[in-house]
């Protein structure tokens, strides 16, 4: 058994099906199944069942698959870290981000760690949601990804770093633009913009209006957005108001006709690291993840923001 027998197990196991990991791999269904067998016999027991439409890990295969996969995620973070070395560049600080991340948390830290370490190489991939920066945390692609702190996830750390109160936003001509706060049960009657779907603070937001201190849903809205940014921008021309957590050094430059109203007893929402493990990170990454909490640290949201 190989290292890349194990891989293809990985592969066909999250698959489901043989051939699409073949021409993901580029070569044969035989060639992929010659692979599980390989693996099969070194394990000692079977591994895959078919069915009707592909193959499905057995009892036995998921553990391994577990295991493979948090194995094969460390050994290729080494590689590339060993790689980095080679070459002589500082090395490489991989970072998941969502779409708003860098311009709102990481900013003057990209701007610091780069003065502090000008030969270390930054590289960020921006995901949608906090399950696809999980998945490049565990597959080893990045070493770092910031996320909405949400429940236990396996193999993966998570680090919280900042906590963001929410805010109603509303054009400064809305009658609620002069309110000092809002209560949760008054939001039952505004129809707000709609976070995105998929998103950690989606269903935190949704779990908080839910409950029965804080009033019911409010009415289903006709906007939904993919980040908190256009969230902002569309409350700002009135299409509808948002609510949104209050983001740390947002200008009141930045949407002059915006007023953040505060809402009293909804839990802030978290926001930090996500990690495979703390100690195992690089040198670099640990430097830059100190870097932007460093930055955020005691940071006054909403000090500067927008009223």
């Amino acid at each position: 058994m190989t290292l890349d027998d194990l891989r293809a197990f990985v592969a066909v196991c999250e698959a489901g099906n043989l051939s699409a990991v073949a021409r993901d791999l580029g070569c044969t269904q035989s060639a992929v199944s010659q692979r599980i067998k390989r693996v099969e016999r070194a394990a000692g027991i079977g591994l895959l069942e078919r069915r009707p439409r592909g193959v499905a890990p057995t009892q036995a295969g998921r553990i391994l698959q577990r295991a493979a996969a948090d194995g094969i995620g460390g050994l290729d973070l080494a590689l590339r870290r060993l790689a980095d070395l080679r070459a002589g560049d500082g090395g490489t600080v991989r970072v998941t981000t969502g779409a708003t991340t860098v311009r709102h948390f990481m900013s003057d830290a990209v701007v610091a760690f780069r003065a502090r370490h000008p030969h270390v190489n930054l590289e960020f991939r921006t995901e949608s949601s906090s399950r696809r920066c999980f998945e490049a945390v565990a597959d080893g692609s990045s070493e770092l990804a910031w996320i909405t702190i949400g429940p236990p996830e396996h193999g993966i750390e998570q680090h919280p770093v900042i906590r963001l109160p929410w805010v109603l936003a509303v054009r400064a001509d809305d009658p609620l633009a002069d309110r000092e706060c809002i209560e949760p049960g008054e939001l039952a009657g505004i129809r707000h913009i709609r976070l995105p779907e998929n998103s950690t603070s989606r269903m935190r937001l949704d779990g908080h209006l839910g409950h029965r201190d804080a009033g019911p849903v409010p009415p289903p809205s006709t906007t939904s957005v993919a980040d908190w940014d256009t969230a902002l921008l569309l409350a700002e021309l009135g299409v509808a108001p948002a609510v949104v957590p209050q983001l740390p050094g947002l200008p009141a430059t930045a949407h002059p006709a915006l007023r953040l109203v505060p809402i009293a007893g909804l839990p802030p929402l978290a926001t930090g690291w996500a990690v495979r493990r703390w100690s195992a990170l690089s040198p670099a990454a640990v430097a830059f993840a100190e870097t932007v909490t460093a930055g955020l640290d005691g940071a006054a949201t909403g000090g500067e923001g927008v009223r």
